[in-house]
């Protein structure tokens, strides 16, 4: 490609994207790398491998517009909350089903004891009835 026409294209990239950053886009348009490239009139492939550096230069504008609070695009914005609200449920639920094995784990434990306490008592209660149970004494507190 020859210095005068990668300059011309790299210009071309740069009004673009001071168009797109600044005030709302152009109809049809969003603040994205498709309308961009659509703009400036230059395939993607040849943003991301011959303008590397524009491409980031625009990816900071977007983030610098986000950080002020001048959401470039509401249906990003929504994308960005959606996102963190499905990573937090997500959380939650890893939680919460730590929680329910942990439960369930300590179900099986307490009814495990339960039982054995019961087999203990009958075992006692037998052993009282064959050795004729008027041998207890009642022990009272105190």
């Amino acid at each position: 490609m020859a210095a005068d026409s990668r300059t011309q294209v790299e210009s071309r990239i740069r009004i673009a994207i001071g168009q797109l950053l600044s005030g709302a886009p152009p109809k049809e348009l969003k603040r994205d790398v498709k309308s961009l490239c659509a703009l400036a009139g230059v395939p993607r492939a040849t943003l991301y491998r011959t303008y590397p550096h524009l491409k980031a230069e625009f990816d900071q504008g977007l983030e610098r517009l986000r950080d002020t609070g001048d959401e470039p695009d509401a249906r990003s914005g929504q994308i960005e909350r959606l996102k963190a609200e499905v990573a937090a449920l997500h959380q939650r639920l890893s939680r919460a089903t730590t929680t329910i094995a942990e439960l369930e784990a300590f179900r099986a434990t307490a009814l495990s004891r339960l039982a054995a306490q019961h087999d203990e008592i009958a075992r006692l209660r037998r052993e009282l009835d064959r050795a004729g149970g008027n041998q207890l004494r009642v022990l009272r507190p105190g």
